[in-house]
Formats: structure tokens, C-alpha cells, sequence
């Protein structure tokens, strides 16, 4: 058994993994979890005030950009599981319903896919564009959703000029029709999507979630990453130095850092070193987004 008092630089749900057998404690380190951090917290702040919003004709929207893998969907996820669905007798509430953006979009196909996050999927051969997207006002009305947040939406510039102007008139028409705000999320091409509509650039507020950088932000999420971690030694990773190399071989997003972590904390397990230090980083098998591009060797 493991004395509590060794276990203080975790917080108080993890010092109770750390005491489970290791098998349980490479089920937890594995797993999903959220890491809060300040730019996350804005950006969920932000959806809450604009869920609160009062329905009106011209509602404000929000752009979500950055890197691909740098916490964006993570944040959504998060936000819709704050607002689940709402079981009735004879329906099912959504608060917030969230879908992905079609690869190839056709506005058929975008229907078909909002449909399918309804619950409601439909051939998009079936019927006629006007019918279904009577149908799909009609269901997004009776699930009484109060926010659609739209994944890839990047994906518009994947179409011709006159589609992209196409899936632009959407989004407005949609804004209007259901007066409740539209939340985008993507890289910056759809930054670059939504600035060729001036009406729709006007509306879509654009916080953007950069690359991490070494600084004194970095260096807390990096602590909050160690005190969240089930390991029954210190993790010495909130250093500049040692940010700076973390953030280098992740490529600065929050989604490969937690990758690396992740299998620098499984190699700690694994080996009893029981730290993310310079020796379970480089038992670690995490290779990079450029296959092993960055830093050596940790400092």
C-alpha cells in the first residue's frame, strides 16, 4: 500500500488510481479525460453565453479555428456533454446538437448527415431538396435544439466557387430560419470561408486556438497533465526547458502532446520508473505527426 502522503503531487481522484493495481491504472491513463486550461475555459464560456442568448432574427455566432488535433472537437464534446439530451414521453430534447461537415458537401448530402445526428436518417435519393429540408426544420424545431455546431467546416472550399456560395446562403438561411447561433469548427479555411460572405463574417465571432508555445500557460497545462496522471512518483515535466522540448516534438497541439504524455506515463507503469521523466519519453512509442521529427533527447 502506498502512503498517502507520497502521493500528494497528484490530485485527490487520482491518488486514489494510483493505489489500484497497474492493470487499472494503465485502463485510466489510457482513457479519455479533459485537461482544463484557459483558452479551453474562455472558449466554453463563450458557448455557454451564446446557448443563453435570447432567439432573435440576427443571432451571433461563433467560429471556433485552429490546427488540426488542438483540442477544438475536445472542447465541443465537452460542451455537449455539459447539455446532454433531455428524455420525454414523446420526444427527445437536444440542447445541442452537433455534426460534421460532409467531405464532398452537396447541400442534399448536409441535410442527410444533420438528419442522421438527429437520430433521423435518410437516403438522400429518397426525396426531393425542398422536402427534405422541411423535414429537417421541422425535427430540428420538435428536438428543440438551441445551438448547431457544425465539425469540419473547412470542408466548404472543398466545392466549387458556386457550391462554397451555395453552403454560405446554408448557413445564413439557417441562422434565420431557426434564430438560434451557429457554432463552426475548423481550420482557418473556414475562417477563409466564412470572410467571403460579409453578412456571415459579421456575425461569426472567430476566438482561434493557437499552437502552444513554451510559456507560462504551457507549463501549467503541462502540470495539470502530471497531477492528473496515476503515478506514484513526481513527474518533473513543468519546467520551460523541458516544455520546450515537449511542444517540439508534439509540434505545439494539445492533441499529439496528449498522445506522447500518454505513452510516456503507459512506459512508466511498465518500467516502475513511476514518472514521465527523460527515461519513459524515450521508452515512450510515440513517434510524432512528422514520424519522429523534433528533439533527441529530453533536457
Amino acid at each position: 500500500m502506498v502512503n498517502e502522503d507520497g502521493l500528494a503531487h497528484l490530485h485527490p481522484a487520482s491518488q486514489q488510481i494510483a493505489r489500484l493495481p497497474d492493470a487499472e491504472r494503465l485502463r485510466y491513463v489510457q482513457a479519455d479525460r479533459w485537461i482544463g486550461y484557459p483558452r479551453a475555459t474562455e472558449a466554453l464560456e463563450r458557448l455557454e453565453t451564446l446557448l443563453a442568448w435570447p432567439s432573435k432574427q440576427r443571432m451571433p455566432n461563433l467560429l471556433l479555428i485552429g490546427p488540426t488535433n488542438n483540442g477544438k472537437s475536445m472542447i465541443v464534446e465537452k460542451f455537449r456533454r455539459t447539455h446532454p439530451p433531455i428524455s420525454h414521453p414523446d420526444r427527445e430534447e437536444i440542447p445541442v446538437l452537433a455534426m460534421q461537415m460532409p467531405s464532398d458537401p452537396t447541400v442534399i448530402r448536409f441535410y442527410v448527415a444533420l438528419l442522421a445526428a438527429l437520430g433521423a436518417p435518410l437516403r438522400a435519393r429518397s426525396y426531393r431538396l425542398a422536402d427534405v429540408e422541411q423535414l429537417t426544420l421541422r425535427l430540428l424545431r420538435s428536438a428543440g435544439v438551441r445551438m448547431l455546431v457544425i465539425d469540419e467546416l473547412h470542408n466548404i472550399l472543398g466545392g466549387r466557387g458556386d457550391r462554397r456560395r451555395e453552403f454560405l446562403n446554408l448557413l445564413r438561411f439557417l441562422g434565420n430560419e431557426l434564430r438560434i447561433p451557429l457554432v463552426g469548427v475548423g481550420t482557418r479555411d473556414a475562417y477563409l470561408a466564412i470572410r467571403a460572405d460579409d453578412q456571415l463574417e459579421n456575425r461569426f465571432a472567430p476566438p482561434t486556438l493557437p499552437r502552444w508555445e513554451t510559456d507560462a500557460d504551457a507549463c501549467s497545462l503541462l502540470a495539470s497533465f502530471a497531477a492528473a496522471f496515476p503515478l506514484r512518483r513526481p513527474s518533473p515535466i513543468t519546467s520551460a526547458e523541458m516544455a520546450d522540448y515537449l511542444l517540439t516534438r508534439s509540434e505545439g497541439t494539445i492533441g499529439e502532446l496528449t498522445h506522447l504524455l500518454t505513452d510516456a506515463a503507459v512506459a512508466a507503469i511498465e518500467s516502475g520508473e513511476e514518472a514521465i521523466n527523460r527515461r519513459t519519453l524515450l521508452l515512450a512509442p510515440y513517434a510524432g505527426p512528422a514520424s519522429g521529427a523534433g528533439c533527441s533527447s529530453a533536457s
